[in-house]
């Protein structure tokens, strides 16, 4: 498109898809414009949903015009929920509790602090995610929260410096689909709507919002890189039963997220056949009538200048059809049956106070019986990168020496207050942000202390929390350690008799901030000072996203690197219990690790506004499906720790891989299956199994996660298709099979607007990493 045509599209003029076209030859009217799709299709219920559909529309069918429209936004409400769906109580409908967020419980007392999405995609446990979802999901119904703000997948991790990337999983969108599905899962088993978010292409925190006479940013993407990468996790999350989805902030293809009929009407609930309600993130709509006939069913935190009585009116004078309504409220009461939630559920935000600091009667939303969970969760997704001169594990040693901000329990932190907590961890970020930059004012860190996760409606705010420096001080008193700490000194002095000396550091992201950097020169060069005194140099980083550590990593004193990611509340007894052989490290990697920050192109940084788009920024995501580890194959660039990678205590060996094909299955290049929840159920037909075997060839009792990577004609070299997680003992063997389905072995079709499966030669790899893969077969279709 030549930049006077932008410019028109830009300014807010239509752009009219040819209708006559049955057949799409290519997809450059999706990339940076979006088609109209028309109307918002009516929710048809159907399998699993048909009966919460039946019960909706019998009770919607009572309702007055002012009613349903009152569902369609939120109200004021004397609790700290995110958000309320006001009650009909003529109706018996006690009206519904929104609240933050995908990593625990936030602005509420007596709750968890559960590891992060990155830390989940860290531990590649199918098993885990779905645990932590259910004790999730358990401690916000005892609370009265209705909709659970999460789990994210959007941002999917394009931009690296992106501030809410910690929110989600992986940057792989078959990864970050599987663990989705999993959370889903967990959390609506316990009655709770999860709300899947951010939909779509939600990316950068820079210009996520307009401002002034600068329009928020558009995402610009192809239509098949929006369903191989964007639209995935998203459409397995739909499968999973997601209840609710919540549009994004920015625009997508220059048409804003909550007004996007192509991305609401065409691919979620027309594709995808999503039957919940879709919710905009809070301060998301910046239209009326527009909004509902793209798709948008309720607007939060309120109606605003919108809707509420303008919707009404608008239907009254014929604007907008009051089936349109109808079908906004019959969706969301629908939600409300299928959890289950019109039966002995607690009443809305019960346990959400108007302020945690104001006299109450406290319902603690704990269960004893999650405890592992919050302990198993934090060690799984800690990656030990670098173990030389077998210092770890620790073998009760006679003096540590502890360096590092990310080492202590933050000053500020008050379990008996952690909505404060919350806030000054929000404030005391912000206000280090410019001096993180130039690296100036990171001493400062010294007095804040560990990240247990990142800031913002991410936030967590556990009612306990222990850090590294406690756990550490309890196990040292169990075995006789002298223990020597300083966090304050940029360059310390080393007790020369410490056996090992360990540097805590962090790489902090917030919400509504893009990260300002992958590496800072004060951290650096406190890891150096302390590695040119002590010979055996552990690095421990608390890191919200990749952080290089090519400044250091070849130092040959630093010893034992390990990224801890963000751990929640038991992230201390989680890295003592890993640091001193307890527990066998067992993550990987969910992105790659650059040796320096070019080599991410120009995925590293957010788009800025500039040239004749300066009121327009623009994101242009014409690298396609080439991110992380499918950038570095294509461009050649060797990783310092690539996708996938992460040691352990011991070593695994991989054997007899045998390829198979289901019998029967049908390898029609197209699918024709009816829809369902997720899309064309046959979608999900068993193609082909591939069995290896995994042995623990070592001495320490383990888990191995056993990756499978594919290369489809025509696209990229490989992609991760599959991965098992079993625990071995010492020389046990298991053998592991990886199910391919149709969706996993097709690419997408612009011109049939369909998953293509194709004929020819398949690729097949095995291994502990995306780079290291011993086992090699092909397969024919």
């Amino acid at each position: 498109m030549v930049a006077a045509e932008r410019i028109v599209l830009l300014a807010g003029l239509v752009h009219l898809v040819a209708a006559a076209r049955d057949v799409i030859t290519d997809d450059s009217h999706f990339h940076g414009q979006s088609p109209p799709v028309y109307p918002s299709p009516d929710m048809v219920g159907g399998n699993e949903w048909e009966a919460a559909f039946q019960k909706a529309k019998a009770l919607v069918g009572q309702m007055t015009l002012e009613e349903k429209v009152n569902l369609t936004a939120g109200v004021a409400a004397g609790s700290t929920c995110s958000g309320t769906i006001p009650a009909i109580e003529r109706l018996n409908f006690p009206g519904m509790c929104l609240s933050d967020a995908g990593n625990g419980l936030r602005n509420a007392d007596f709750v968890s602090g559960f590891p992060s999405g990155i830390h989940v995609g860290a531990s590649w446990s199918k098993d885990l995610a779905f645990r932590r979802g259910n004790a999730m999901g358990g401690e916000f119904r005892k609370k009265g929260v209705n909709v659970l703000l999460g789990p994210v997948v959007g941002p999917a991790w394009r931009t690296v410096r992106g501030g809410r990337n910690w929110e989600g999983i992986s940057v792989d969108p078959w990864l970050a689909g599987v663990l989705v599905s999993q959370t889903v899962s967990g959390i609506q088993g316990q009655g709770v709507i999860t709300s899947t978010k951010h939909y779509i292409g939600n990316e950068q925190e820079n210009n996520r919002n307009p401002e002034g006479n600068v329009s928020a940013v558009s995402s610009n993407i192809d239509d098949k890189t929006m369903h191989e990468v964007y639209l995935w996790p998203f459409q397995d999350a739909v499968r999973a039963g997601s209840g609710n989805i919540m549009c994004s902030y920015q625009r997508v293809n220059n048409s804003y997220g909550c007004a996007n009929s192509k991305t609401l009407n065409g691919l979620l609930k027309t594709e995808l056949g999503f039957q919940g309600f879709v919710v905009s993130d809070w301060g998301a709509q910046h239209a009326g009538i527009a909004t509902a006939k793209a798709g948008l069913d309720v607007a939060m935190p309120g109606a605003g200048d919108f809707w509420g009585d303008r919707l009404a009116e608008a239907v009254k004078n014929g604007s907008l059809p009051e089936s349109r309504v109808t079908d906004m409220a019959t969706r969301v009461i629908a939600s409300w049956y299928q959890l289950n939630q019109d039966r002995d559920f607690p009443k809305p935000g019960i346990g959400m106070p108007s302020n945690v600091l104001d006299p109450h009667e406290a319902v603690d939303g704990r269960n004893p019986a999650a405890a592992p969970v919050l302990l198993d969760g934090a060690i799984e997704g800690h990656v030990l990168v670098k173990n030389a001169k077998n210092t770890l594990p620790l073998k009760s040693p006679r003096m540590l020496s502890l360096f590092g901000y990310s080492a202590k329990t933050p000053d500020y932190f008050n379990p008996s207050s952690n909505l404060l907590f919350s806030q000054n961890w929000i404030t005391g970020m912000e206000a280090l942000n410019s001096n993180y930059v130039s690296g100036n004012g990171l001493a400062t860190f010294g007095a804040n202390g560990t990240m247990f996760g990142g800031c913002g409606s991410g936030a967590i705010t556990p009612a306990l929390a222990v850090s590294p420096f406690e756990a550490l001080k309890m196990r040292a008193s169990q075995d006789g350690t002298a223990l020597f700490n300083d966090f304050l000194s940029h360059k310390p002095s080393v007790e020369p008799s410490s056996d090992a000396c360990i540097v805590f550091g962090n790489a902090w992201a917030c919400e509504g901030y893009d990260r300002p950097a992958v590496r800072d020169d004060y951290t650096d060069s406190l890891i150096k000072s302390v590695a040119d005194q002590c010979g055996k140099t552990i690095v421990v980083f608390h890191n919200a996203g990749p952080r290089l550590v090519d400044g250091f990593a070849d130092h040959p004193n630093v010893t034992a690197i390990v990224f801890a990611h963000l751990p929640g509340q038991e992230s201390g007894p989680a890295l003592v219990s890993l640091l001193y052989g307890d527990a066998s490290p067992s993550g990987k990697l969910p992105y790659t690790v650059a040796k320096n920050e070019s080599d991410y192109g120009k995925l590293l940084d957010p788009a800025q506004p500039e040239g004749e788009f300066v009121n327009f920024p623009q994101a242009d995501f014409d690298e396609g499906v080439y991110l992380d580890y499918r950038y570095f194959d294509e461009k050649g660039i060797e990783p310092r720790y690539e996708f996938g990678f992460g040691l352990s205590y011991t070593t695994f060996a991989y054997s007899r891989m045998s390829i198979s094909h289901v019998e029967g299955a049908n390898t029609y290049p197209w699918p024709g299956g009816p829809i369902a929840s997720g899309g064309q159920t046959d979608l999900w037909d068993a193609i082909a199994a591939v069995s290896v075997n995994v042995q623990n060839t070592g001495s320490v009792a383990a888990a191995e996660v056993a990756q499978l990577y594919v290369g489809i004609p025509g696209a990229p070299p490989k992609q991760l298709r599959g991965f098992e997680k079993p625990f071995l003992q010492p020389n046990q063997s298991e053998a592991v099979t990886f199910h391919l389905t149709r969706r996993d072995l097709s690419v997408w079709s612009v011109e049939r607007q369909k998953w293509h499966l194709q004929h020819g030669t398949y690729k097949l790899y095995v291994g502990s990493s995306s780079r290291r893969l011993p086992l090699y077969g092909t397969m024919d279709l």
